[in-house]
């Protein structure tokens, strides 16, 4: 059963962007078993099928620090049909990820959370026309006042695309939040690649932002162009894949415990 978990799931960076493609380009196998069910382990909460446990791509045991998302995870391979799909397990592949790598490297990921608050997607704004700058300054202002007045964080904006560079004191202060438990880490740093910004995926984990405001706050400019020139498929289809992945990283928020 290993070497068909290892065939099914590529071994996926925690970058969402990065571990659709390979997830996409991944085998799909028919279903091998019965039943999907979520019990007590020994590491937590084990996704079992058909009473053998579910092996990540590194042999690792497919476990969640609560019963709610472990039985979440079951639920996912409950939901294959005659196939599995790995691009319809998003919450499968986020978990992959988290106990794969982040559990074994976390500081990394938090440094790299920590590296997109110097260069922000919130930072950096339209010069024009006038309807997408007051487009950005309703949908992004106020989570820069809410960095500023809940974690004390003062950035500076920028017109344009040309680089700012950030007072220390700022980025310092909105780092303070990133969890160190590596479900959540994992989660947020999946919602900053998702999102392009780190301040969206904080403010998601703090409770400040749900799942659809930040994906809304994210897509601001995109869904500005796509009213003056027309709907992409292509990109709309991508972005809807991108949207489940950010659904998983909610879910994770939602249900791992704090540490």
């Amino acid at each position: 059963m290993r070497d068909i978990f290892e065939d099914i799931f590529a071994k996926e960076p925690l970058n969402p962007m990065e571990a659709a493609r390979r997830s996409m380009r991944s085998p799909s196998r028919r279903r091998f078993y019965e039943k999907a069910t979520a019990e007590s382990a020994p590491e937590g909460f084990a996704v079992f099928l058909d009473g053998k446990p579910v092996r990540t791509p590194m042999k690792r045991a497919l476990t969640a620090p609560a019963i709610e998302l472990a039985e979440a995870l079951a639920a996912e391979w409950e939901a294959q049909k005659d196939v599995i799909h790995p691009g319809l397990m998003p919450l499968t592949r986020l978990a992959n990820s988290i106990i794969d790598g982040v559990a074994q490297a976390p500081l990394p990921v938090a440094d790299e959370i920590a590296q997109y608050l110097g260069s922000d997607l919130l930072f950096y704004r339209a010069e024009g026309p006038q309807g997408l700058v007051e487009r950005q300054e309703r949908q992004w202002d106020p989570i820069m006042a809410w960095a500023r007045d809940v974690l004390g964080a003062r950035f500076l904006l920028a017109a344009g695309v040309m680089f700012v560079d950030q007072p220390e004191e700022a980025v310092s202060a909105a780092k303070s939040p990133i969890p160190h438990d590596a479900w959540r880490l994992g989660a947020v740093s999946s919602i900053t690649t998702l999102t392009g910004s780190a301040l969206l995926a904080l403010a998601m984990l703090r409770g400040r932002l749900s799942v659809d405001e930040a994906w809304a706050a994210a897509h601001v400019d995109e869904d500005w162009n796509m009213e003056f020139w027309g709907k992409d498929e292509r990109v709309l289809e991508r972005r809807a894949y991108r949207f489940g992945e950010m659904l998983a990283a909610s879910e994770v928020l939602r249900l791992a415990p704090t540490a």
